[in-house]
């Protein structure tokens, strides 16, 4: 016969074992968000009971440490491009992660293999940046072509009052058609979602002519190409071409493919050489796939006119002495080019949607299927 002492011990043990389990069945799952989202997106977090929020918070990139401390037993992570979903992450996270949602078009910071032997979904945020960045290329393409980094310069450093004007200063070659030059070739290097916004937007400076490379593994594009075609009666061709062509006949390049390592430096020295005097690139997808000291060479000895970048290999860490920096006719924006206020908004809402569909097993609005 048990004494009462111990009687009242498995009692008091077994009220433990039922206020812990009535714990764990109460808790709520917690997402670990990397950045403040602004008033517009943080009430989609901030106003749900079912789910504990922790946010980084300061005004700045993401502590390394911070994250990995807070993201252990989280279900789910809101990342930034800066900060890097790899296997030291998965590891901190532990087996509770469900879901990594990145506010960017882009994983190359998320360790793919680690994430699907771990079984976690992945979000991102693609097509509603496709205007703005496309946007951001025509200005590049129309920036660089125009010599708009020297006349700036000009005006900013107060050297416009000693300037002498001549008949051919400061001129550049034009995108749009004249009676006397009547043809214009542009060309894509890839030919996604965010080539055919920009086509699009120079149909009316009387673009007539586009040609593109795209990936040999894509499905035929004969059917698309047509309708494009017909959707815009002044542009007379639309052809895919291969590398040599699309160097040799375009008189502005477009640079909208993915990064990686099968696209590196497919815009090298050999490619450059074969483009002509007048003709303009523009890269607004990755800096990885332009040979920047190739692209530096191209433009000190004129082999073309001149070069529109929103991306660089090796950015951030782009500084004065940067050989393209260096280039009067080359253009370098830091990376803006979903930098829209209505586009960042619509990222930002997407990731959430994108995080708390992972974290409670509904489906994702924009999953990566890996």
């Amino acid at each position: 016969m048990q004494s009462r002492s111990s009687i009242g011990s498995i009692v008091s043990a077994n009220v433990r074992l039922t206020d812990v389990m009535s714990h764990l069945s109460t808790t709520k799952p917690r997402v670990v968000i990397c950045r403040n989202l602004g008033p517009d997106v943080m009430p989609l977090l901030e106003g749900r009971s079912d789910v504990e929020v922790v946010v980084w918070p300061e005004d700045s990139s993401c502590d390394r440490a911070w994250l990995l401390e807070q993201v252990n037993g989280a279900a789910g992570v809101l990342l930034m491009f800066p900060e890097k979903a790899d296997k030291s992450l998965f590891e901190a996270a532990g087996p509770n992660l469900r879901v990594v949602s990145t506010m960017s078009v882009g994983y190359e910071h998320i360790d793919l293999t680690e994430l699907t032997n771990r079984g976690v979904k992945l979000g991102y945020t693609p097509d509603v940046l496709t205007d703005a960045v496309a946007d951001v290329t025509v200005m590049l393409a129309l920036m660089a072509g125009r010599n708009a980094g020297s006349t700036i310069d000009l005006v900013q450093s107060g050297q416009w009052p000693k300037f002498r004007w001549a008949p051919f200063a400061f001129c550049g070659p034009q995108i749009s058609t004249l009676p006397s030059s009547p043809e214009r070739t542009v060309g894509f290097l890839g030919f996604g979602r965010i080539s055919q916004a920009t086509l699009k937007r120079l149909i009316p400076f009387g673009i007539t002519s586009c040609i593109y490379t795209a990936s040999p593994n894509s499905p035929p594009t004969h059917e698309r190409d047509s309708a494009i075609l017909s959707q815009y009666p002044t542009l007379k061709t639309l052809r895919r071409v291969d590398s040599d062509e699309l160097a040799r006949s375009s008189d502005v390049l477009f640079v909208l493919a993915p990064g990686g390592e099968s696209t590196k430096h497919l815009i090298n020295e050999e490619f450059l050489r074969k483009m002509k005097k007048h003709s303009v690139l523009v890269n607004a997808s990755r800096g990885t796939l332009v040979d920047s000291d190739a692209l530096a060479k191209a433009l000190k000895e004129g082999w073309i006119w001149g070069a529109g970048l929103d991306v660089v290999e090796g950015e951030p860490n782009i500084t004065l002495d940067h050989p393209l920096v260096k280039e009067p006719r080359c253009i370098i924006l830091p990376h803006i080019g979903s930098a829209s206020i209505e586009t960042r908004i619509d990222m930002a809402t997407l990731a959430v949607n994108n995080l708390l569909a992972g974290v409670f097993g509904e489906e994702m609005p924009a999953q990566l299927k890996v």
